[in-house]
C-alpha cells in the first residue's frame, strides 16, 4: 500500500486526484493540505483522510507519506516538489512541472539525484481513445500517416474576460496560459498519437492587451497569448497543423482532430461536445466506419466515472506498476522536461519567425 499526501487538495485535485486515488487498492491517501485548516479540514472530511495540514512542508515531512502528489499553482510546484525530493518521497506533479523549461530541467535533475519515482500528470497519455488511436495507426489501419490537423478550443483562456480565480495566469511568470495549460496537454496528447514532434513554427497572437474580471467592471493587464497556431513536422515525416483558439466559453465543440493517412483518414471528436482532448472519450471513425474503443483500453475501476478522474487515475495504476518494478513511470519528469522544451522552442519561433528544431 502506497500511502499519498495530495498538497492542493482543494479544487481540481478534488474533482480528480482524490476520487482516482480513493477508488485504487494500492493507495491510501493518508494525508491532505491546502492554504488553510478550515478548507483542509473540509477535503480530508469529504474524502475520507484522516491528517489535514495548513502546511505543506508539515505533509511533506509526516512519516505516514510516502508519495507526495503537488497540484497547487505552476509557481509553487518546485517549492513543494524540492521539499519532497529532499525527504526522499515519491513525486507526483500536476503539468506543468514548472514555470519553463529551466525550472523543469532543475527538478529533473534533483528527482533524478534524489533516486526517487516521479511522475507528471499529462492524462492525455492515458487516455484510452489517444492508446487505442495510437495503436490503430501502428496497425497501419489508414496507411502511412502523412498529415495531423489539430483544432481546439482554449477556453476559458485567451479571451475578452477571465473568470476571477485565473487572473493570476495573465502574468507570464505563472506559467498558466492557454500555451502551457491548454496546448501543453492538447500537444501531448497529439504526440502519443501521432509521434513527437521535431520542428515547429508558431504564431502566439494576443488580441487583448487587458481583459474584463468576469462578474465585475474592473480590466486588469495581460501579457499571456489569445491563441496558439503552429506548424510541424513529426519524426515519421508526417507534417502538423495544430490550432488552439481562445475565448471566454463555455466550449461549444471542444476538438477536432484528423490524421490523414495514405489508404484512409482517421477523425476524432469528443464524445460528449466541448470536452477537452486530454479529457474524455473520443468519437473515432474512418471514413464511415465508428470504431468504439474496446473495454480492455479501459483499466481503472468501473467505479471511476470517465474524464479527467478515469485518466489520472490510469497515471496512478502505472505509478504503482512503476514503484513495485524499481523504475520510472511515463510520463515522468524527463518527459515533462522535453515538453517543456517543446513549448520554448514555440515560443521562441512566434517570437522570431524562425523554424525551430526540438531538442
Amino acid at each position: 500500500m502506497i500511502r499519498v499526501g495530495v498538497v492542493g487538495a482543494s479544487g481540481w485535485a478534488g474533482n480528480s486526484h482524490l476520487p482516482a486515488l480513493t477508488a485504487l487498492e494500492e493507495f491510501e491517501v493518508t494525508a491532505v493540505a491546502t492554504t488553510s485548516q478550515v478548507s483542509a479540514d473540509r477535503a480530508a472530511a469529504a474524502h475520507g483522510v484522516r491528517l489535514a495540514f495548513a502546511d505543506a512542508g508539515e505533509l511533506v515531512a509526516h512519516p505516514e507519506v510516502d508519495m507526495v502528489v503537488v497540484s497547487v499553482k505552476a509557481s509553487a510546484h518546485a517549492a513543494v516538489i524540492r521539499a519532497a525530493l529532499a525527504a526522499g518521497k515519491h513525486v507526483v506533479s500536476e503539468w506543468p512541472l514548472g514555470i519553463d523549461a529551466d525550472e523543469a530541467g532543475e527538478l529533473t535533475e534533483a528527482a533524478t539525484d534524489a533516486g526517487v519515482v516521479h511522475a507528471v500528470v499529462l492524462q492525455g497519455h492515458h487516455s484510452p481513445s489517444a492508446r487505442f488511436v495510437a495503436d490503430l495507426l501502428a496497425a497501419d489501419r489508414i496507411g502511412a500517416l502523412e498529415s495531423v490537423a489539430l483544432v481546439a478550443e482554449g477556453a476559458p483562456w485567451g479571451g475578452n474576460r477571465i473568470w476571477p480565480n485565473l487572473v493570476f495566469g495573465l502574468d507570464p511568470s505563472e506559467g498558466t496560459d492557454i500555451l502551457t495549460i491548454m496546448a501543453g496537454h492538447f500537444l501531448a496528447t497529439v504526440e502519443c498519437v501521432a509521434g513527437p514532434l521535431t520542428e515547429v513554427s508558431a504564431r502566439l497572437p494576443r488580441t487583448h492587451d487587458r481583459v474584463l474580471i468576469a462578474g465585475t467592471e474592473q480590466t486588469v493587464p495581460n501579457a499571456t497569448p489569445s491563441h496558439v497556431l503552429l506548424h510541424g513536422l513529426l519524426a515519421g515525416g508526417a507534417t502538423a497543423s495544430v490550432a488552439v483558439h481562445g475565448g471566454n466559453g463555455p466550449a461549444r465543440y471542444g476538438f477536432r482532430l484528423e490524421l490523414v493517412g495514405s489508404d484512409a483518414t482517421l477523425t476524432a471528436t469528443p464524445t460528449q461536445p466541448g470536452t477537452f482532448i486530454h479529457w474524455g472519450d473520443w468519437d473515432i471513425r474512418i471514413g464511415d466506419e465508428i470504431l468504439p474503443v474496446p473495454d480492455t483500453y479501459c483499466t481503472v475501476p468501473a467505479s471511476i466515472r470517465s474524464g479527467p478522474p478515469a485518466n489520472v487515475a490510469a497515471l496512478y495504476q502505472e505509478v504503482a506498476r512503476a514503484i513495485t518494478d524499481a523504475r520510472q513511470p511515463h510520463p515522468s519528469f524527463e518527459t515533462a522536461l522535453r515538453h517543456h522544451r517543446l513549448l520554448a522552442a514555440i515560443e521562441q519561433s512566434a517570437a522570431d519567425g524562425i523554424v525551430r528544431r526540438i531538442s
